[in-house]
């Protein structure tokens, strides 16, 4: 039995493997369709999966242009969803006085 570890294929599992785990937070938010944090969360899991794949993508073609584009995404890309949840955070306690 001959297992086949090339590049490309090992490319493919990991794609395949990271988009299905793509799937388990587009479930969640699908669920908690009336609880915003939950929704953020999601959205939130689902950047960090995207960037962790641009990641694996770039190390395993030797991209490092691409590479540099993961760790910008996964370092900023977060941050809009941390100010909106503090805005949504202060406007629920303001309705709340």
């Amino acid at each position: 039995m001959n297992i086949d570890l090339s590049p490309s294929f090992v490319l493919n599992f990991f794609v395949g493997a990271m988009v299905i785990s793509l799937l388990i937070p587009l479930y969640q938010a699908w669920k908690f369709n009336n609880d915003i944090w939950e929704i953020m969360l999601a959205f939130s899991s689902i950047a960090a999966k995207s960037a962790v794949m641009i990641l694996v993508i770039a190390v395993l073609r030797d991209d490092w242009m691409l590479g540099v584009v993961g760790v910008i995404i996964l370092s900023v890309g977060n941050a809009g969803f941390m100010l909106l949840a503090h805005i949504i955070r202060r406007i629920g306690e303001y309705k709340n006085d």
